[in-house]
């Protein structure tokens, strides 16, 4: 797989930061028991090479899904090093597995891993534990990024202990703490906004559909997403589109995605080239280091 597009020499390159994919061969990649699974004829690399090929995207990190293939990364890491330079990867490692640490540094020697997922264990509200830490040393001595997916409070309250910790690792906050419109929005927001004096870490504006309870352009999350460019500050913040949108952001589409950052939230031809690739490049596509 390449580029099919030229993008050589420009620097205002548009990388998708979040973008999950799924084999149609479930025989030779099997899924977990009862998997969150996309509509038929979505979510595949093709699919997702269309999509980005319309939207003047250039890049793309693909994103193992473990709503759909649990633990297992086989389809990511036989679809990632074969769409490079045009994609990098994003796996998820189980922290309670004593080999994970050695599996990162596999993939990201030879499975184009950029990125690690990384999870409370038991998805309850422990994170800060021995597993994600060696995962965090892992990635710190790999020169790759941390991923944070963590969709509550209290497991988030044990977040800045590890970023001060691992100050050297640049680490995404997948979905913004998956913030959205309800009982804990306000709390949700001030903890991401104080989040940010971690300068290694990114805010990642994928929350904006998920999080809303309106209609596109989701006008209930823009004041979020506002704070947070500003908490973070344009360097450290970053756009996916989620894809497949049809499943995961079902109110709009992968244009839709888009242009959410370049023309609804107010930002600058500058601001927008950041936070739509230019910070993304540096952190998936640029030599390790």
């Amino acid at each position: 797989m390449v580029v099919t597009h030229d993008s050589e020499g420009r620097t205002d390159l548009i990388v998708d930061a979040h973008a999950h994919i799924y084999s149609p061969d479930e025989k030779r990649y099997p899924t977990i028991e009862k998997p969150l699974r996309p509509p038929r004829g979505t979510g595949s690399p093709e699919h997702l090479r269309e999509e980005a090929k319309a939207n003047g995207v250039d890049r793309v990190l693909m994103v193992q899904t473990s709503t759909f293939y649990g633990w297992d990364n086989s389809y990511v890491r036989d679809t990632v090093p074969a769409s490079q330079p045009w994609a990098a990867g994003c796996y998820t490692l189980d922290p309670r597995n004593p080999h994970s640490r050695d599996v990162l540094w596999a993939f990201a020697e030879r499975a184009g891993g950029r990125a690690f997922r990384t999870y409370p264990e038991n998805q309850g509200p422990d994170y800060d534990t021995p597993g994600n830490r060696a995962l965090w040393q892992a990635a710190r001595e790999a020169k790759v990024v941390i991923k944070v997916l963590i969709g509550n409070l209290e497991a988030a309250k044990q977040l800045p202990k590890v970023l001060d910790d691992f100050s050297d690792v640049p680490a995404i906050l997948d979905h913004c703490l998956a913030i959205k419109r309800g009982p804990e929005y306000r709390a949700t927001l001030k903890m991401v906004v104080e989040l940010a004096r971690h300068q290694n870490l990114f805010a990642q504006l994928t929350f904006l559909e998920t999080g809303s309870e309106e209609r596109y352009p989701f006008r209930d999350m823009h004041d979020a997403a506002r704070r947070f460019i500003d908490a973070y500050g344009v360097d450290r913040c970053i756009w996916g589109s989620d894809f497949p949108t049809a499943l995961w952001c079902p109110k709009t589409d992968y244009a839709g995605m888009k242009r959410l950052i370049t023309h609804e939230l107010g930002l600058g031809k500058s601001e927008q080239a950041k936070i739509l690739g230019g910070n993304a490049e540096k952190l998936y596509f640029s030599p390790r280091k």
